[in-house]
């Protein structure tokens, strides 16, 4: 059961900081919760639309598949989650004095991500047929 939300312990989202880094090389990305929330909610449109865009790829990838368990191919999994988690390495923002523990956030959202995509793969396997023989070997004399 969800508890109801007490909008006098959310944060005034046009409020002074209430808290201050005790890093001097810190320096503020905005003036109020506000304009972060903004920021957020921009950089969220666009992730969304690469997970959309990455979506459209895995539905496709199900038409080189045999079986469900070529479609969950655990090898790749383990591949894409240290691939992401070298990724957010290099990424990691040098100012601010960066963002410690990004690589644990992005494999943690991958390993949420991926199970996800595979169900929704493992559907789309489910509506497609086996390419007769003769037009493989066809398209691959091409």
């Amino acid at each position: 059961m969800t508890q109801p939300v007490d909008p006098a312990r959310e944060p005034d989202p046009s409020g002074a900081p209430l808290r201050r880094f005790t890093d001097p090389a810190y320096r503020p990305l905005a003036p109020d919760l506000a304009a972060l929330r903004r920021e957020i909610d921009r950089i969220d449109e666009q992730v969304v639309r690469l997970l959309a865009e990455r979506a459209m790829y895995v539905k496709d990838a199900a038409r080189f598949k045999r079986d469900s368990y070529q479609v969950s191919a655990p090898a790749r999994q383990a591949q894409v989650f240290a691939h992401v988690r070298a990724l957010a390495a290099q990424h990691n923002p040098g100012f601010n004095g960066g963002f410690e523990g990004l690589p644990d956030v992005v494999e943690a959202a991958y390993r949420a991500l991926v199970p996800a995509y595979i169900a929704c793969e493992q559907n789309y396997f489910g509506a497609t047929e086996p390419v007769p023989a003769e037009v493989n070997r066809k398209e691959s004399e091409k």
